[in-house]
């Protein structure tokens, strides 16, 4: 499985899974990442993290750490 840091500037995915805490969870929801949606990975910074996600129509930055509990495949 792979998670949502892993994908290369350009890539698109569908989210599979979220494993993360309660409160974590419910943000990403409010900002449109649910289950089957797609992301597209539009930017990283000069360091790598933070990326930068395509987020229904919203450009949004999420930590390697955050990623790294979002379950992606391909879609």
């Amino acid at each position: 499985m792979e998670s949502l840091f892993d994908l290369n500037v350009g890539q698109k995915c569908s989210v599979l899974k979220i494993l993360t805490d309660n409160q974590i969870k419910r943000r990403l929801i409010d900002i449109g990442l649910t289950p089957e949606s797609e992301v597209c990975c539009v930017g990283k910074s000069p360091l790598g993290d933070p990326k930068a996600y395509l987020i229904q129509g919203a450009v949004i930055a999420l930590r390697r750490e955050i990623c790294e509990n979002i379950i992606v495949g391909a879609v």
